[in-house]
Formats: structure tokens, sequence, C-alpha cells
């Protein structure tokens, strides 16, 4: 293995003799020289790993040295050492992107700490992350044994998600496989849990989880006020993960109050899920109430089309007429540059509701689109589409300017997605819905292992669309196919994200309250 190799600047190197050898000890390389015009002929014809970079010295500074290092190798690490610990210095040293500050003297175990920080950091944070994992898989399995309660639930899917962003990047694959391995025990265990406890959440009088249908009065109604304006943000399809890679970005402007979930309702489709959280009713109940404003998967026409109407209806019955809102849909990047123009003329709303449906194109265009699939071809790619697209999204601008303007922010979404793998075959009639994670219909065969079923959709709260209408929801990673044209059918649709069943990923939803910084 090749020694890492240092290049050492200071006017008095004589004097760093000891520390020198020190490092030559621990099989490092250290070049040294006297000052920093010296320091920037030598980075030009030869390759060191890291520069150790003394501030004051006679003829070039440290700080002008440091400038011009940066401006030939901007990625290459400079640690600045320095007598001085003003303030300015400082300042200047960070803003030209150092890799680490050292106050003189320094003594050879900081300089050590320092190259482990900067040369092996990526090595000793795969090792530990690992080891770490490898303790907490024993726990997890434990606890997958035992969990029976939705908050449990709650709580082991967070402890997945930790995981798998931690273990993302490490260069020990074999970890990552336990990880899915484990993922996905954990969605066979749940699927269960969901199939005997599910319907039980309805009845009166029995503990159950904030849903899509009680969200709005639960969560929500406690968070807004006549003294300050709330903007709440519902990220169509978006699950946990991905609202963890949006996070660190959003608290560049908003502090964290609260960070909660809740779970959605069956089907995990926007068309129930979304409608509910509007609504604060239950599907059935949407179509008996108001059925100018629902219709059934086998209807023509838009599904979603009424939300502002359903809120509306919510807000009245809930008692809070006095409440000024607006609710705003963002389908394409055009509404969302509007909305974000004339984003101040909101800041009179008590409430203001923006649904943003990127994440769900997102999903459909790997369905449908070949380049999606390259660059959503697992979770870690789908997470990093995902934070690229907000980052450059009139909604993260509209976030911005919601923090200037004070505004609390609350961000969550209607249900989430999983990438499906293996096929379920399906049999039903011309008049069965279309979606691959549920079914309903007539004379449905299916494998019954595969699926949670609702023979009655009133148990669910459910609307039937025939006096014999039942409903199929995949478990785990399957997706529905039609024994006709069967492969095709697989292949056009393995590896692609869909919604609509019963998974970790589907059902438990991320909720957060944020305050402007």
């Amino acid at each position: 293995m090749n020694k890492m190799r240092i290049l050492w600047v200071d006017d008095e190197i004589d004097l760093l003799k000891p520390h020198i050898l020190f490092l030559e000890k621990k099989n490092y390389s250290v070049a040294t020289c006297k000052s920093g015009s010296e320091a920037i002929d030598r980075l030009e014809n030869e390759n060191f790993d890291i520069v150790f970079l003394d501030e004051n010295m006679p003829g070039l500074a440290g700080l002008e040295t440091l400038n011009e290092i940066k401006e030939k190798q901007d990625n290459l690490p400079v640690v600045m050492i320095t007598k001085s610990e003003e303030e300015y210095i400082m300042e200047e040293a960070i803003g030209n992107k150092i890799a680490d500050y050292l106050i003189k003297p320094v003594n050879p175990n900081q300089i050590l700490l320092s190259l482990k920080k900067n040369l092996d950091h990526s090595r000793l944070i795969s090792e530990k992350t690992t080891s770490n994992y490898q303790q907490e898989f024993r726990k997890i399995a434990m606890d997958l044994s035992m969990v029976n309660t939705y908050e449990e639930w709650v709580n082991l899917y967070l402890k997945l998600i930790y995981w798998e962003i931690q273990l993302e990047d490490i260069e020990d694959a074999g970890m990552f496989e336990i990880l899915e391995s484990q993922k996905n025990e954990a969605n066979i265990q749940f699927g269960k849990f969901i199939d005997k406890n599910y319907a039980e959440w309805f009845k009166p009088h029995t503990e159950a989880p904030v849903m899509s249908h009680t969200l709005f009065k639960e969560k929500i109604v406690p968070e807004i006020s006549k003294e300050q304006p709330t903007l709440l943000v519902v990220i169509d399809n978006l699950r946990y993960d991905q609202w963890k890679v949006l996070e660190p970005v959003i608290n560049n402007y908003y502090k964290k109050d609260k960070e909660d979930s809740y779970y959605s309702i069956l089907p995990s489709a926007t068309q129930y899920a979304r409608n509910a959280i509007f609504s604060g009713l239950m599907p059935s109940d949407m179509e008996h109430l108001f059925p100018e404003y629902w219709k059934n998967d086998t209807d023509d026409g838009g599904k979603n089309l009424f939300e502002a109407e359903f809120l509306d209806t919510q807000m009245k019955r809930l008692g809070l007429t006095n409440f000024k809102f607006e609710y705003h849909k963002i389908t394409n990047f055009k509404t969302g540059r509007k909305l974000t123009d004339n984003f101040k003329s909101l800041k009179n709303n008590d409430l203001t509701v923006v649904v943003y449906n990127f994440v769900d194109m997102l999903s459909h265009s790997k369905t449908e689109m070949e380049v999606v699939k390259e660059l959503a071809s697992n979770d870690k790619a789908y997470r990093s589409l995902t934070l690229s697209w907000f980052k450059n999204s009139p909604l993260l601008e509209m976030i911005q300017q919601a923090q200037q303007l004070g505004f609390k922010l609350i961000l969550t979404t209607d249900h989430g997605t999983i990438n499906v793998k293996s096929p379920s075959k399906v049999i039903g009639d011309k008049d069965t819905s279309l979606n691959l994670r549920y079914k309903t219909g007539r004379s449905l065969t299916y494998d019954s292992k595969d699926v949670l079923v609702a023979k009655n959709p009133k148990d669910l709260h459910l609307p039937s669309i025939n006096m014999s209408s039942s409903y199929i929801f995949a478990k785990s990673d399957l997706f529905f196919a039609y024994p006709n044209n069967y492969n095709h059918y697989v292949s056009y649709y393995r590896n692609t994200y869909q919604h609509g069943g019963v998974s970790l990923e589907e059902m438990i939803i991320p909720f957060a309250v944020l305050q402007p910084k």
C-alpha cells in the first residue's frame, strides 16, 4: 500500500522535526518546505494527499498561499496551522474550504487526528458503520420477532431507514444486502400485522394510529392559529427515506419543532389517501356524503379534482370558519414557478395548502421512460434524484420565502411507494381496477398468501363498485400481473415504483412541523 504523502509548509520547519519523525513512524511520507512560493512550486510538480500550512510566514503569507493552492487544486485538503486565534483569520480560512484549523503549539496526536479525519475518513466511517450495524442487526432481528403495536412498527421502520442511509455509501456491499433482506423480512411481518389489525382500527373504542382521514383534525388543526400563518406542504408519494434526505436542506431555513408519523389508509393511493386527508372522511363516507366530489376506480375523469372543496367542508365541520385558507395544486414547473413568484400575496392567509405532485410523476416516469429507469434504478438512486429535484425546485424557493415571511411549515405526504420485484397472478373481469398494488372488482382470483383481502369493502370503509365487489391489496414487494401476455407485463413493471398496497414504505408516513430560523 502506498504511503500517504504530506506537504508541511512552515518557515520554522526545523523546529517541527519531532512531529515529522512521529508521523514517519506512523507510516506517512512527509515532505517539507519553508515558504508559500516553494510550496506552490512543489505542488505543480508533485502529488500530495494533504498540506499542512503555517498561517504566519514571511513572503507569501498562509492565506495567500491557501488561495493559490485552492485555485489550482480545489479538492486538495489543506490544514491551516496558526498561532493566532483572531476570528477574521479563521473566517478567511474556513471560507476558502480548509479541511481543518489547528492552533499552535500543536501536539503530535492533534496532527494524527487531523490526518485520520481527512485521509482515512471514508475508511474509518465505513468500518465503524459496518461494525455498528452488525451489532444493531441482532437487536433489529429480535425486535422483529416481538413487534406488536403500530408505534413499535414506526420505530422499527425508522431504524431500518437510518441504517439504509448510513450504509448506502460504505464499500461493504454485503452489509447492504443483509439490510435489504432484513427490510424484506420486516415487510412480510408488517403485512401479517396489518392483516390482523387494520379492520380493528375502525371499530369504536379501539386504540388506533392517526390515519389519513384523522390527520387534519388530530395533527394539523392543533398547529394552525391566527397569530402565525402556516404553510402546509403535501408532497405526493414521498417516502420516509426521501423526507430524511430533504430534511438537511430544509434545516438551512427551518428548525424542526416536531417530527411524527401517521398511517396511510388502504388503498395507499392518491385517490383514496389524499382525498381522505382533505375531507377528513373515509372513502365510503365521501361517496355517500359527497357523490358529486367522489369518483370510483372505474369512473372516467380525474379522481382528485375536488380536494379544495373537501377541505372547505372539513374546515366548516370542525368550526374553523374564521380561518382564511387557500389551496394550490402544483402539477408542473410552470404552475410551481407562478405560485413562487406570487408567494408574498399568501402572507395574510392563516393556512396555505400546497399539494406538490413531482415525486408521484417521477415514480410514474420510471415505469414509462428508460432514462428515468436508469436514473432511479434502486432506492438509493431514487432518493438522490428526489434530492436533486428538490434543490432546484420552485418548492424550495417557496419554503425560503415562507421562512422570510415567518410562516410555520408543516410538511407531509399522502402515501409512499415501493420498488416492486415479484409478480403475483390475479384474474378479474373487464371492470377490475387497473392499479398494480390493489384491485377491486367482482370474482377476483388470486394467491391468498400474497394479499390482504377485503371481501366486504364496508369493513374497511371502502366503496363497492357493485354488490359483489371485493378488494385485494398486494403485500411486501409484490405486484399484480394478469396471465395474458404475462412475461411481457412482468418484465415491463418489475423494478418500478408502485403504491396502493401494504408495506412499511407505502403506509408509514412522515409528518414534520418546523419553525422559521
